[in-house]
């Protein structure tokens, strides 16, 4: 099978992985496809996720790499044979690529912690509300792009319904509650519907108030998708270039307590839903 020409993010996650693996036991990749018995571009395929590599294969890497952590090679192996598509792939082709990781990275986390300060959580965003926001693009969208952004966005709240769901810990500033996308019929419907989500036994709503103050993080939206295992954990970031992945040890720590430091400025649950009952009522 020859090399794919893009893998997905997670993808280069497991090959990231495999070659932290192969780093911190000393081992050359030319060594390493001695000991696999495969041409020595096999491992750097392997380990930029251009290559599939077999669950079976994983295991004898981590066993020739010195490594005994059972459960991170559970888990990488649990990664290797992932074979079906997900329903996020009926988009390959119609939106950029990272809009397809993001939905897998929800999908596969065990849990979500999301803080924004001025847009909302796309998993919670009703379709009136994304099309607003995919309508303020700039350059602006095609009207069929636009439709394909919503529809994805939409998609997305799939996971909430999955047989187990992710637990769902969202941090919002109350200025994302108050810039009205849409107008105020739209934005009324959608701080509805933030109720609604928020009475999930897997969802957290909080609200970060005006009267909070200054907070660490204040200018970034932060999602922390927690994985099978604690070194599988993962951070994106987004931007106007699209999303950015981040998990490095000393990052992950980072966000963290930087997530901590908003929560503990951030309403209860029941003073949250309070405060967007009362925006409800002055739209």
């Amino acid at each position: 099978m020859p090399p794919r020409s893009t893998p997905t993010e997670r993808q280069r996650r497991l090959g990231a992985e495999l070659r932290k693996m192969r780093a911190a036991a000393g081992i050359t990749t030319e060594f390493a496809a001695r000991l696999l018995g495969v041409p020595r571009t096999n491992v750097p395929n392997m380990e930029s996720g251009r290559s599939g590599i077999s669950p079976d294969r994983v295991r004898t890497l981590a066993a020739n790499y010195g490594c005994a952590d059972k459960p991170l090679v559970d888990a990488l192996a649990g990664m290797a044979a992932e074979r079906e598509k997900g329903w996020w792939e009926t988009y390959r082709g119609q939106l950029p690529a990272g809009f397809l990781d993001i939905a897998e990275l929800e999908w596969r986390a065990r849990k979500l912690r999301i803080a924004l300060t001025v847009h909302l959580p796309g998993l919670i965003q009703t379709e009136d509300h994304a099309r607003a926001v995919f309508e303020q693009v700039i350059p602006r969208l095609p009207a069929t792009d636009v439709d394909a952004r919503v529809a994805h966005r939409r998609d997305r709240q799939q996971v909430l319904d999955k047989a187990e769901p992710p637990h769902l810990d969202l941090i919002m500033h109350e200025a994302a509650l108050r810039m009205g996308f849409g107008g105020p019929d739209v934005a009324r419907r959608q701080l509805e519907s933030i109720l609604e989500v928020s009475d999930r036994s897997h969802v957290s709503v909080r609200v970060i108030p005006f009267k909070a103050g200054g907070f660490p993080g204040a200018g970034q939206s932060v999602v922390y998708a927690s994985g099978e295992v604690s070194q599988l954990d993962t951070v994106e970031l987004d931007s106007t270039h699209g999303p950015e992945f981040v998990h490095s040890g000393r990052e992950l720590g980072k966000y963290r307590a930087q997530l901590d430091a908003m929560a503990a400025v951030a309403l209860t649950r029941a003073a949250s839903r309070d405060l967007i009952r009362t925006l409800v009522a002055d739209l």
